[in-house]
């Protein structure tokens, strides 16, 4: 989603209520015995409020979230201080919610797991602050979550995924493509050097103005775009993906982008519309669009694995990619990763589209896999805060570029 404008983060400042005031509201059950470590996760990083109850088993035993989508779609993205502002009013109905539907007391808790980085400050503060105050009032340990290692581990939820494993993380903030070693072990392949892709939908159905359009009015930029790109002609535009002859794994996408806004330009002065009004073309240029943006990310992610296997980091018969985050939930852009998969003998794994978005499930989630490998679970927080920008793990991609492994072209008939 666009941000529209961006807030420096600060130390998170706590609540003057009085202790235990707002537990008071929670319902508590008596009796019912849990034999299993649980894990309360908090997600406030961006625009979703979000909580769940996870125990170690895997078992989601509750959840609940607030979407801010529909507000921030009037304002054509995100302001944070909006965001903010719908964190507070939010969040304790939010985690009441799923508490009261795991059936879990709040003494029941092994730990409490919230996002702390990377994320918009504003939003951060607020799930900060709340799980401090109510870490100090329950006197129960935590842990501080980094929201890409959260999408990163959410498919070993859901599937027996061994370490080591690739993994690619593709959101509105987020482009990323990094070896999963450990719960905490990452080393960083490539990186986006601009925008995310999600951000860059986001831009492109801002400027087609498909709010405007009566197929497309309640959905976010990214899926107004996949919807739209089924009844276009990706080849209508000869548009070359980013990077080509730079023989590494990051990614960009400004670039790309301003390619579409000039495109966008011509048409409208063809078709003889103003800015705001739908083109004709508009079709054609989402299908281009998001067909260029799935060149890229997998012809990056080619490149990883190749590097991967090359420096035996991945297995050669049994490899596994794992694809998170917003924008894995785009069917376009998995099946051409699936195109690299199959031509790699890897396994791609994608998270179902609800675990692909922000959550609660995926921090408390992560929240279990520290608490059990005995990772980063704090029984003082003093000193805590969050980090609106802060990179994942080891950054490698420099020995990536170096090794300038050519990759074999794919037909990517999708």
């Amino acid at each position: 989603m666009l941000i529209l404008n961006k807030t420096a983060g600060v130390f998170s400042k706590p609540s003057r209520r009085k202790p235990y005031e707002f537990l008071r509201s929670f319902n508590f059950y008596p009796g019912k015995l849990f034999l299993h470590k649980l894990v309360l996760g908090i997600e406030t990083s961006c625009d979703d409020t979000a909580a769940a109850v996870v125990d170690e088993t895997g078992n989601v035993l509750g959840e609940a979230i607030h979407s801010q989508t529909e507000v921030h779609l009037k304002t054509g993205g995100i302001v944070p201080p909006v965001a903010q502002q719908l964190h507070r009013e939010n969040i304790q109905r939010i985690v009441q919610e799923a508490l009261s539907a795991s059936k879990v007391s709040p003494s029941e808790l092994s730990a409490i797991a919230t996002t702390v980085k990377p994320g918009l400050a504003l939003s951060l503060g607020v799930g900060l602050s709340f799980s401090l105050q109510l870490v100090h009032q329950l006197k129960k340990p935590f842990i501080p979550i980094h929201h890409m290692e959260a999408h990163a581990l959410t498919i070993r939820l859901l599937n027996k995924v061994e370490f080591p494993f690739l993994v690619l993380l593709i959101s509105g903030g987020h482009c990323l493509l990094a070896l999963v070693r450990g719960v905490s072990d990452f080393l960083l392949l490539g990186k986006s050097l601009d925008i995310a892709p999600g951000d860059m939908l986001d831009k492109v159905a801002r400027r087609l103005s498909l709010i405007k359009h009566p197929e497309c009015s309640t959905m976010s930029g990214g899926k107004a775009i996949e919807h739209l790109a089924k009844q276009g002609n990706k080849l209508h535009f000869d548009i070359k993906p980013p990077m080509q002859r730079a023989k590494n794994c990051d990614f960009s996408f400004s670039g790309l982008q301003h390619v579409i806004d000039k495109i966008i330009m011509q048409k409208e002065k063809e078709e003889g519309i103003q800015k705001g009004q739908i083109l004709s073309s508009a079709a054609h240029i989402a299908a281009a669009v998001q067909h260029t943006i799935a060149c890229h990310i997998a012809k990056r992610t080619h490149r990883a694995i190749l590097f991967c296997k090359q420096r035996h980091l991945l297995s050669q018969s049994n490899a596994v990619l794992v694809v998170s985050g917003g924008v894995a939930s785009n069917l376009y852009i998995r099946k051409a990763l699936e195109i690299v998969t199959n031509a790699t003998q890897c396994t791609l794994l994608c998270p179902p589209p609800r675990l692909c978005t922000d959550n609660g499930i995926m921090i408390a989630w992560n929240g279990i896999e520290r608490l059990r490998a005995g990772v980063g679970v704090l029984h003082n927080t003093e000193g805590i805060r969050y980090e609106p920008k802060c990179p994942l793990g080891v950054d490698i991609s420099e020995e990536v570029g170096e090794a300038a492994i050519k990759v074999p072209r794919l037909k990517m008939e999708i």
